[in-house]
């Protein structure tokens, strides 16, 4: 055996490379990630993400090392439960602390921008060339009008990042709905080739005030193998179970920096039947900061190929601020 490959860690970084070299080819990522019974996968992995075995969860985990950068240094506790438990985990005490600038409205979770600018009129964009409206994503004309002409920023979360979601600003949670939908990966290679994908897949519309009055809305949305979101503020769990729509009326007050598990929500109704992220704000002169938040949700689902962010502001200034 060379050298260079006497290491364990050497020969985990080539079966990587080997890997992605493989899944890098455009027409078979796509086939092997969209061109399946995409439900019933996703389904299939909440269940088994769940199983609380340590030789399942071993045989899990080194998979997905397999096929991700995942770090588990940040997180909290160093032993879990089950791949699920790993997948939902926390962070170290002290990481990620919010900023305490007023004018900073920072991001809801680790992620990388995929695109972010000035909605044109209610058009946005998922790609360059690739438009969908604010009607489509958020199923309100009201909420639509909120954010006419304001400005949106999309971040795309890998597997191995951290997967929980935080308050981006001081605000009040007021509605909380849920859109049933597909379940598209939503990597590059699918919002090249899926029209509107975001507006297709399941996805949840938080609606928040900023203390000033103005409109923020999160939307996270579902993709292949992450299609459940915990909300612990309304103490639910929103996936292809709950049957729609799902729409709840709520008065949830977060702060930025602090845990929204621990914020008191009340819940004035819940009108039964019916990992990109969306957020839609409202205020001026903010911008995006991707390594500060505050928890407002969990994914409760394992994300081996990718879950997206999304943020939407009206008159804001967001910036590029890099990848997490």
């Amino acid at each position: 055996m060379p050298e260079a490959l006497a290491n364990p860690a050497d020969r985990l970084m080539t079966v990587r490379r080997l890997i992605a070299r493989f899944t890098q080819q455009e027409d078979l990522n796509f086939l092997l990630t969209n061109r399946i019974p995409r439900a019933a996968l996703t389904r299939f992995m909440g269940w088994f993400s769940k199983i609380e075995n340590p030789l399942v969860r071993d045989f899990s985990i080194g998979c997905w090392r397999l096929f991700s950068d995942l770090d588990l240094s940040e997180a909290k506790k160093a032993e879990f439960k089950s791949l699920h438990d790993c997948f939902t985990r926390e962070l170290r005490p002290g990481l990620r602390p919010a900023d305490p600038d007023p004018h900073v409205v920072v991001s809801p979770s680790d992620g990388i921008i995929g695109a972010f600018g000035k909605i044109a009129d209610t058009e946005l964009f998922q790609i360059k060339g690739a438009p969908y409206s604010l009607i489509d994503l958020l199923g309100d004309p009201a909420l639509v009008e909120q954010h006419r002409n304001g400005r949106f920023l999309t971040l795309r979360l890998t597997s191995s990042m951290y997967h929980r979601f935080h308050a981006p600003y001081d605000a009040t949670i007021k509605r909380v709905t849920f859109i049933h939908g597909d379940v598209w990966n939503v990597n590059p290679i699918a919002l090249k080739r899926v029209e509107r994908l975001f507006c297709k897949n399941e996805r949840a519309v938080l609606q928040a005030r900023l203390p000033s009055g103005e409109a923020l809305t999160l939307v996270p949305v579902a993709a292949i193998l992450v299609a459940s979101i915990r909300l612990h503020f309304l103490d639910v769990t929103l996936n292809a179970q709950s049957r729609g729509p799902v729409d709840f009326a709520c008065l949830a007050r977060v702060k930025k920096g602090d845990d929204a598990r621990l914020v008191r929500a009340r819940l004035d109704h819940h009108r039964a039947g019916a990992g990109e992220f969306r957020i839609l704000r409202q205020r001026r002169g903010g911008r995006a900061h991707p390594r500060r938040r505050t928890t407002v949700a969990k994914a409760a689902g394992l994300s081996s190929i990718l879950g997206t962010i999304v943020s939407i502001c009206s008159r804001s200034q967001l910036r590029k601020s890099g990848k997490r």
